[in-house]
């Protein structure tokens, strides 16, 4: 888009330049004036009560100087609506960031909600620097009334439309997941955006229908060193998928984890891992695609204790699945934890891992009767434990937890443990001890 502005400003400047050679050349060739040398009739020396010849020439020169000056502010006008009228289309480069302080453009994925507007107005409201945080909001669908709200804003963010509306040629059984098609493309083309053609190094997803925390911004910006750093590591996420409030812990706001579920849900990854990718991007179902193992290849993501994103968007191409049940009780955080002044070390693989066993099999072991009663001495942590996937999913169930497996890899599960709070109580559902890989059968 950067090149296709230059050239129309190239076109411009080149046709504006061509005018004027022209309009001299036309000028320089016209006939002498009555009078001037070489037309027969008049004489030099002619009566001196008419007109001279210098007066005729000086006429003539001053008639083609005005005539010269008004075309050059004519195509001086006409280049100024070039400019213009690309400046309105094409979005302005943002102000450079501060040195030595990483750019985190924010992407939109829109579509068809007018209610974007109250995604992007929370993230305006809460993004602390412009130059730092640009926030690019890619619309698929073509959907008039949400282009005019996204144009509405202006300057203050940049505006791209996926051009391939067609639908996308699927097997005739799969006619009704063509949502699931054009949003997988969707997001292949939007991502291409901010990767090659911005050439952004880094990039926070969220879509349309998310509202964001008031710590959103220092979260992603703290843990993007870790995730550099980290070849653990393959994304960031500020979704917790049983964050339900009472599922929580409100007061350990600060509490991060590892997951090996790949979340969504406002996450960030870097330009690496998209090239990684991109070849292989499937053609729908992107989210649980990311979740196999063979895109995972045994890497975990960071994920909060109480959400930093909230969907409020309950239509959308899943029609609802898990909203009514999980989705609209996730519990938005509403404190400012200043990650970035916050020693994350302990988030590195080896030290986290070591820890976070420790922690969960020096649990107490308990059953589901003692924790629905009440019994577990004390208030500390407790341990329940599940060896097959029926017997995951009946604990799972009963606590109120989410259920499903991907690929055999529970939500919000680390080396097979998930983690919530239930009855005010630290809660660890976990595999035996000695846990070495999830089952991909199990899903």
């Amino acid at each position: 888009m950067l090149r296709k502005r230059g050239s129309l400003i190239f076109c411009g400047t080149f046709l504006f330049v061509t005018w004027n050679a022209v309009l001299v050349l036309l000028l320089w060739g016209r006939p002498p004036a009555p009078g001037q040398p070489g037309e027969p009739g008049r004489e030099r020396g002619a009566a001196a009560d008419g007109p001279t010849d210098s007066d005729d020439v000086v006429g003539d020169v001053m008639r083609m100087a005005d005539t010269f000056e008004k075309e050059l502010e004519l195509q001086r006008n006409i280049l100024l609506q070039i400019k213009k009228q690309q400046s309105l289309r094409e979005p302005k480069a943002p102000p450079p960031p501060p040195p030595g302080r990483p750019v985190v453009p924010i992407l939109v994925i829109a579509c068809n909600r007018v209610t974007v507007r109250r995604c992007l107005d929370k993230l305006l409201e809460l993004r602390p620097s412009a130059e730092l945080f640009p926030i690019i909001v890619s619309q698929d669908c073509g959907h008039a009334e949400t282009a005019e709200a996204i144009r509405s804003y202006g300057a203050q963010v940049i505006h791209l439309k996926q051009p391939d509306l067609a639908d996308v040629a699927v097997r005739p059984e799969h006619k009704k997941f063509q949502g699931y098609y054009k949003i997988s493309r969707h997001y292949r083309w939007a991502l291409n955006q901010v990767f090659k053609t911005l050439s952004h190094s880094s990039v926070v997803i969220v879509e349309d229908d998310l509202e964001v925390a008031p710590d959103f911004f220092e979260y992603f910006q703290a843990l993007l060193p870790a995730l550099r750093s980290d070849p653990s590591l393959w994304c960031v996420s500020a979704w917790n998928d049983n964050g339900r409030d009472g599922y929580v812990d409100p007061g350990r706001a600060d509490l991060l984890y590892r997951t090996d579920f790949f979340p969504g849900l406002g996450w960030m990854l870097l330009r690496e891992l998209w090239e990684e990718l991109e070849p292989k991007w499937p053609a729908a179902f992107w989210d649980d695609w990311m979740r196999q193992p063979e895109q995972r290849r045994g890497r975990a993501c960071i994920r909060p204790e109480v959400s930093r994103t909230l969907t409020f968007g309950r239509k959308g191409v899943s029609l609802g699945q898990f909203y009514d049940k999980y989705l609209r009780y996730i519990k938005l955080n509403d404190k400012f934890v200043p990650f970035t002044e916050l020693d994350l070390s302990y988030l590195q693989e080896e030290t986290y891992r070591e820890r976070f066993e420790k922690e969960v099999y020096g649990a107490p072991l308990v059953t589901y009767e003692d924790v629905k009663q009440g019994q577990p001495k004390g208030s500390g942590p407790v341990r329940l434990q599940y060896s097959k996937k029926d017997s995951f999913k009946v604990l799972a169930r009963n606590l109120g937890v989410m259920d499903d497996l991907k690929s055999g890899v529970p939500r919000t599960g680390y080396r097979g443990v998930v983690t919530f709070i239930s009855r005010g109580r630290r809660i660890y559902l976990a595999p035996p001890p000695g846990w070495t890989k999830y089952d991909p059968t199990w899903s």
